[in-house]
């Protein structure tokens, strides 16, 4: 087979995978560069990005109604594998993904950890499969994230793991993938992707938070009852969220859209916020977003004048020094918009805008404090389309 160096799987020198497994990796290679070669501009006015951002709308607004979804169509089968994880002896999980299902793994750890009781690695996929292969034991986890079950390296994460012995587990949207088919186990996503992912991680999301707790009760944790409770609860939480926010979210897009450049920050379990926001951003407008942990900030001069932040923290131990990154932030010149609980007092004298959610514990908050981070890139990303359009049709009177 001819392969360019861009169409190399590149796998690492010595893969423990046979022939037949690298085929596999070689062919999911293949369709995954043809993906990214598909993917939009960022010419202001580019009409599939312009597609693609109008259609999140819709699947952004269902999400309550996808995580109820995914439970039902895994109801059966969660408690299945529930039961093989708390009934073996595990060392280590380690949680693999590349992207958005990446950032879905750093926000189910303090779950997992509470509920599995042993160490939790969330993992970018590449550096699973190729740094970190020695690791993995007969007596590791291994769960692996990908919403089409096709992207290149997270299979490959998991074909080093059968090798190793570990046991595994996929979540994916998408019945008959690769990852689903190499799998010894797999969870189905419910979700739709016409837009840019919102669906697919909160699905993912809420089904490892529901396993962990599931296996929490398995093995008798004494938290898992509550946490399941509280969980089940948590779609009618980010329905509200979704409709309170709307509006003014819309409303500091609007103001910011002319920035070309959004800073997001967090803490603990809502990095993942953090994470998803910065890349919303990118996905929906042609300007760039980064994410920068909340102590990390203090460390550079981390953000330039007249730049926006958003920052997440909800009540919890990440609160003072996300205080210290607020303030921060106006000494640098930046802007800041914080999301936080209910009743968090932290950040009322100082920050530009506040956006409350409800409390939450905050092993759980990632659920809910995603939604806001979708909704700020969705938001920019039209309010930049209808900038674009008034200079565009402004250019076109002058003419």
């Amino acid at each position: 087979m001819n392969s360019t160096a861009l169409d190399s799987p590149l796998l690492a020198p010595g893969s423990p995978l046979d022939d037949r497994q690298k085929a596999v990796v070689e062919r999911v290679s293949a369709k995954e560069r043809a993906g990214i070669l598909a993917l939009p501009t960022d010419d202001p006015l580019d009409p599939e990005r312009r597609r693609r951002v109008d259609a999140t709308r819709g699947e952004m607004l269902g999400q309550p109604q996808a995580i109820r979804a995914t439970w039902e169509r895994n109801a059966d089968m969660l408690p299945r594998v529930a039961g093989r994880i708390a009934e073996k002896t595990i060392d280590r999980v380690f949680l693999v993904g590349a992207g958005d299902s990446l950032a879905v793994m750093i926000a189910a750890r303090r779950t997992l950890e509470l509920m599995l009781g042993v160490p939790c690695e969330p993992v970018q996929a590449l550096e699973f499969a190729y740094y970190q292969q020695h690791l993995v034991t007969s007596d590791s986890l291994v769960i692996a994230l990908s919403s089409s079950g096709e992207t290149t390296r997270t299979v490959e994460a998991l074909l080093v793991a059968q090798h190793a012995g570990a046991l595994t587990l996929a979540l994916t949207n998408t019945v008959g993938s690769t990852l689903d088919v190499e799998s010894e186990n797999t969870l189905l996503l419910q979700a739709t992707r016409v837009g840019w992912p919102t669906q697919s991680s909160t699905t993912a999301l809420s089904l490892l938070l529901l396993l962990a707790t599931e296996v929490g009760l398995y093995r008798g944790v004494e938290a898992a009852p509550r946490l399941r409770a509280e969980l089940e609860t948590l779609p009618e939480v980010i329905a509200g969220v979704l409709a309170d926010l709307d509006e003014p979210i819309a409303e500091i897009a609007r103001i910011e859209a002319e920035r070309t450049m959004y800073l997001f920050s967090a803490g603990g379990p809502s990095w993942a916020a953090a994470i998803i926001g910065a890349a919303k951003v990118k996905e929906t407008s042609p300007d760039h977003a980064v994410e920068i942990q909340v102590e990390e900030f203090h460390h550079y001069n981390s953000q330039k004048p007249g730049e926006p932040m958003f920052l997440f923290a909800p009540t919890g131990p990440s609160v003072p020094r996300s205080v210290d990154t607020g303030r921060d932030a106006h000494r640098y010149g930046g802007t800041l918009y914080v999301v936080t609980s209910e009743g968090e007092g932290a950040f009322d004298d100082f920050a530009d805008g506040i956006l409350r959610l409800p409390a939450v514990s905050e092993a759980l908050s990632p659920l809910v404090t995603v939604i806001p981070a979708q909704m700020i890139g969705y938001h920019l990303g039209m309010a930049k389309f209808h900038a674009a359009e008034a200079h565009a049709a402004e250019a076109q009177r002058d003419a």
